[in-house]
């Protein structure tokens, strides 16, 4: 029996016994093949029409039935004794196992809501039947004595190993076949395929198109291939045009829908900034991507991004049936992570939080540095143990309700961004730093602190992201889009002006601002933003646009509406009321508060700046009254008592203020901070001012009490540096050593500890200076660099105090500068430093006019001057400065002399040393005339000196100049000599240069004439050419040419000859030699007819 396949080659004959035939037409099958397996099976046909028929069924997807008659082919060929032709069959069943493989599952959900494939084979499970029919059929080769070779195995078992992932193993498979057969259209697609998955794209490209060109009716279509390589390589427009070829040559074909769709939804994010255009363009890919769904159901790819437009659209149900048809279908780890990150946002969206914690977990273990991913994992790590949740909650609500598992999410969040391998992603870390801002349960201070350092960090980080993608979107509607919706998010601003708030003012001003300007762009401008930034503006010092924000604030403050409005207008009129004191315009506070107390008659801090505007104008009693009120409906209000005490203070009632701030202690608060501190400075400055010498112990006592009042408050606020500045003076006043009454050992001692106790206190000074803005801070460091002899950095101190705090009107430190100055021209011996103490004792002088102590000052300052004066050398004075000083001796002795008559009983000085020093003064100004007469005698021998040197010195000056005048003019004579004789050389090479110009012209001429006769008597003889016929024309050539360049060139080959006077005839030669040097380079003119060169030459002119 025999078989045959038509010529047609869509039908099959087969030979029954005898000479009956049966065609089969392949046009026409039976699904059902059971007819056609007893035809083949009574016909025992050839292997190849087993085949042809299996895989004219499996062409139709009527896999099954191919599987029956490849099984029923190896019976039959095996009753029949043919085992060897069987491997063929094998082959083909391994690649319906393949067939069956790309339509089955990758996993099959257990527990599926919505996609259950319970039953369905995996993919491995073909996998591992198509390498067990493999097998089969290289044993049945080699039972047969043909080997195990063959294209046919080799592509089977390359098409296998692609399908699991043996990318090196398929690779060699495919090489091998192409190495047998190049063109082979199986073999270049799997290797093109692996080229592409290894990301040679450019290698990829090449087969594919290979293949193009040896089919253009490939399937799977090349083009398909091609786009992919163009699209990685960033060539989206060839990708896109490849994809539209392929779907024009295959409508059917679903993979160019997908990938065209996928590339019409990015064009719509990415593309024009046209509205109607991008919208359309995204219809276009949603349509795309259903038909491509459509064609193919079991695909992965397809089904991932339908998903995503169902969870746009808010279907989650649909959603989450194709996210578990894309996690059980996907082939590679994207997919797989796309499908578990898309199945767990919709179990997000429906409150299923167990579940998509799940999946978010699945997806990160898969990929952990995947952005979804992650900030899905913190979501969740975030919200557990939570019984609700809202999606639009901001992370700072989530903290606020639920601590939930915030160090989880940090770790997560941490792990993305940082290294190695660490992913940008803006959203990521604006959700880190929200979350590291706010203290979490059981950190310590020190951490908070270090974690509001990171978070800082991390909002600086994102905002720069942003702005450098909004730099490099250059036009994309999109990406400026995303950068600004983040940008824009009001909240975040508003984080971060409260991270920077104990920072630096400037950055949390400039985060209010912007997100001011947000809450402007939305419309609804909320006024807490509005009195934020005018405490910080009136803190800077600008109240006139802080008193414009507060007044606007206070205007929206009712649209809050409720208890939050009233209490948020209250506290804008009071920061209202603020700045109109601080602005002078008390009419206008005094208004303001009235209006707060009558609203809130309990809002106490208004009555304090009533009372505070009170003590300002002198009205003191006035204030007395108000406070007194105020305590007794708020005595246990730790401000009103704070401010009592310093107006007690102030007002130096300083033992009802040692009374009260006791009794604040005692009855209300013995930590409280300020209550201490007060209490120490007023047992200090007791004790200091306490002169009794019986009251040594009960000095020694209050000194003791003061520090440890400082100490205390010290250890309650670590930085109250009110207590630190107490316990530095205490420490370079040596209050509990030689100010309290202690015996030193020796004056020496007292020193070196003096010394010893301001280095100390310089370096606590110096750290208080860093945190409180107060001149008192660099009084206090003058003071101790004036205790260390160190007076010019104590004046620098003191001069910082006095014009920056105190706009040079503080007698006191004003006083300070006289005593330092006074101090520094008293070691240096120097009149204008003690001048310079004079005029600052005057200053203070004209704020207090009715000091007598100052008067004494500068009587004593004006006598020291004149003393200092006289106790100088001629040379360190002048007469104008010894005239000043003695004048204002005379001025010292007005003062000494008023003073010491004075007739108060009580003075700031002793009248009897004040007589004293008039007389001394008396004494002193006796000498005075003496003084002057030396000092005139001085300087009128030194100027006299003077004058001679200066005489001296001009003459010499004078005569340098005479000597220069002559040597410049001889210089001048010789210059013209030498002009004139270069004119007179010019005119001669110029006559020379005529000359010789002259005769060449008549050589030229004679040569000419010479020329032309010769050449009527020449013959045609080699010989004759070379003796001078041609040749001496040519030579006239070159000469004329010469002459054609120019008279320049004349000039310069007359030059040459200008400085020897030679005969007419040896001027001719020389034109004549140049020229001929300039055409045979240099060879001498004698031995022209010796070169071949020239002769062959000339005999080509002639022929």
């Amino acid at each position: 029996m025999d078989s045959t396949v038509n010529g047609s080659g869509r039908s099959i004959d087969i030979e029954l016994g005898g000479q009956e035939v049966i065609t089969i037409d392949l046009g026409d099958l039976d699904p059902n093949p059971e007819d056609v397996l007893d035809l083949l099976k009574e016909g025992q046909c050839k292997v190849s029409v087993w085949t042809r028929l299996a895989s004219e069924y499996w062409r139709r997807n009527y896999l099954e039935a191919a599987e029956t008659i490849a099984h029923a082919a190896i019976d039959s060929l095996t009753a029949n004794g043919a085992v060897a032709s069987s491997p063929p069959i094998y082959a083909l069943l391994a690649n319906i196992q393949l067939a069956y493989a790309r339509i089955a599952p990758k996993v099959v959900l257990a527990d599926a809501k919505e996609d259950r494939l319970t039953g369905m084979r995996t993919k491995e499970d073909y996998y591992r039947e198509a390498a067990q029919y493999l097998n089969a059929g290289e044993r049945a080769a080699a039972e047969g004595g043909e080997g195990v070779g063959g294209t046919l195995a080799f592509l089977t078992r390359g098409i296998h190993q692609l399908a699991t992932r043996s990318m090196d193993d398929a690779l060699r498979s495919f090489e091998g076949v192409l190495a047998e057969k190049p063109t082979n259209i199986v073999a270049l697609l799997g290797k093109a395929r692996i080229l592409y998955a290894r990301r040679n794209y450019m290698q990829a490209l090449k087969l594919f198109q290979q293949v193009l060109q040896l089919n253009p009716s490939c399937i799977p279509d090349p083009r398909i291939g091609i786009g992919l390589c163009l699209w990685a390589m960033d060539h989206k427009a060839k990708a896109k045009a490849a994809w539209q070829r392929s779907l024009e040559v295959n409508p059917s074909e679903w993979s160019a829908q997908l990938l065209l769709g996928l590339e019409s939804i990015n064009s719509s994010k990415t593309g024009t900034p046209n509205e109607a255009e991008r919208a359309q363009a995204f219809l276009v890919g949603t349509k795309y991507i259903e038909a491509a769904f459509k064609a193919n159901q079991k695909s992965a790819a397809a089904a991932s991004a339908l998903c995503e437009l169902f969870l746009r659209k808010g279907n989650l149900k649909r959603a989450l049936k194709l996210a578990e048809r894309t996690i059980q279908f996907a082939d590679t780890l994207t997919l797989l992570t796309e499908g578990n990150l898309r199945a767990a946002r919709v179990l997000h969206a429906e409150g299923s939080l167990k579940e998509a914690t799940k999946y978010y977990t699945t997806a990160t273990e898969g990929q952990p540095k995947h952005i979804l991913g992650a900030i899905g994992m913190a979501q969740m790590q975030m919200l557990n143990g939570m019984s609700h949740s809202n999606l639009t909650s901001l992370v700072t609500e989530w903290l606020t309700r639920s601590t939930g598992e915030i160090p989880a999410a940090i770790h997560t969040l941490d792990i993305l961004i940082q290294p190695p391998n660490p992913q940008r992603s803006v959203d990521a870390t604006v959700m880190l730093a929200a979350l590291r801002a706010h203290p979490r349960p059981g950190m310590s201070t020190a951490d908070a602190d270090q974690e509001k350092a990171r978070a800082r960090e991390l909002f600086d980080r994102a905002i720069k992201m942003l702005e450098h993608d909004d730099l490099r979107s250059n036009g994309s509607c999109i990406s400026s889009r995303a950068a600004s919706t983040t940008m824009d998010d009001l909240d975040m601003q508003v984080e971060i002006a409260r991270l920077w708030q104990e920072e630096s003012t400037e950055r949390t001003l400039r985060a209010l601002r912007e997100a001011l300007r947000i809450s402007e762009i939305n419309g609804e401008v909320d006024p807490r933003l509005l009195n934020n930034l005018g405490a910080l503006q009136h803190m800077e010092g600008n109240l006139e646009t802080a008193q414009t924000m507060y007044e606007t604030a206070l205007t929206k403050a009712p649209s809050i509406g409720g208890d939050s409005g009233e209490a948020m207008s209250t506290s804008i009129l009071y920061n209202l009321a603020r700045v109109y004191e601080d602005n002078g315009d008390l009419v206008m506070a005094k208004e303001a508060y009235d209006k707060l107390l009558a609203r809130h008659p309990e809002y106490v801090d208004a009555k304090i700046r009533q009372a505070h505007m009170l003590a300002n104008l002198n009205l003191a009693n006035e204030a007395h009254e108000l406070l007194k009120q105020a305590l007794a409906t708020h005595s246990s209000n730790l401000n009103l008592r704070a401010y009592y005490t310093a107006f007690l203070i102030q007002n130096n009632l300083s033992k009802f203020a040692k009374d009260f701030v006791f009794a604040t202690l005692k009855d209300h608060d013995r930590h409280d901070v300020y209550s201490l501190c007060a209490a120490a400075w007023i047992l200090y400055n007791q004790s200091r001012e306490n002169r009794d010498p019986k009251g040594l112990e009960e000095r020694r006592r209050g000194f003791q009490r003061a520090v440890e009042a400082y100490h205390k408050a010290l250890q309650l606020d670590s930085l109250c540096a009110v207590a630190a500045q107490g316990l530095a003076i205490a420490t370079a006043e040596d209050a509990l050593g030689a100010l309290s009454g202690s015996a030193s050992a020796s004056a020496a001692d007292d020193a070196q500890r003096r010394m010893a106790n301001a280095r100390d206190a310089l370096d606590i000074f110096a750290k208080i200076r860093e945190s409180v803005s107060d001149g008192c801070v660099y009084v206090n460091i003058g003071h101790c660099y004036y205790v260390r002899d160190e007076f010019d950095r104590a004046i620098e101190s003191y001069e910082t105090a006095s014009v920056r705090y105190y706009n040079g009107h503080n007698t006191s430190v004003l006083l300070y500068l006289c005593r330092s100055w006074y101090a520094k021209a008293s070691k240096e011996q120097s009149f204008p430093s003690m001048n310079t103490a004079l005029k600052y004792a005057q200053m203070a002088l004209h704020i207090q006019p009715s000091d007598k102590a100052i008067l004494y000052n500068i009587a004593m300052i004006q006598q020291k001057a004149t003393e200092l004066l006289f106790g100088l050398p001629p040379v360190k004075r002048s007469l104008r400065e010894l005239e000043l000083a003695i004048a204002q001796a005379v001025h010292a002795q007005r003062l000494f002399g008023s003073l010491a008559a004075d007739p108060s009983p009580l003075v700031p000085y002793s009248k009897e040393l004040a007589d004293q020093r008039r007389k001394y003064g008396e004494s002193m100004l006796r000498r005075g005339d003496e003084h002057l007469a030396s000092q005139q005698a001085f300087e009128a021998e030194a100027q006299a000196r003077l004058d001679a040197a200066r005489q001296r010195r001009q003459e010499e000056k004078m005569r340098l100049e005479a000597a220069e005048h002559a040597r410049m003019e001889e210089l001048r004579l010789q210059a013209e000599k030498l002009a004139e004789e270069r004119r007179i050389a010019r005119e001669q090479a110029l006559e020379w240069t005529r000359e010789v110009q002259m005769e060449s012209d008549e050589e030229r001429e004679r040569k000419a004439k010479r020329a032309s006769k010769k050449m009527k008597t020449e013959v045609d003889s080699g010989e004759e050419a070379a003796n001078g016929g041609e040749p001496k024309k040519k030579r006239k050539g070159k000469i004329k040419r010469v002459n054609d360049q120019g008279d320049e060139n004349e000039q310069l080959f007359s030059d040459e000859d200008a400085d020897k006077p030679a005969k007419k005839r040896s001027a001719k030669k020389r034109v004549v030699r140049d020229d001929d040097e300039q055409e045979t380079g240099g060879a001498p003119r004698k031995k022209q007819y010796k070169s071949k060169e020239y002769i062959s030459d000339t005999d080509d002119e002639m022929s």
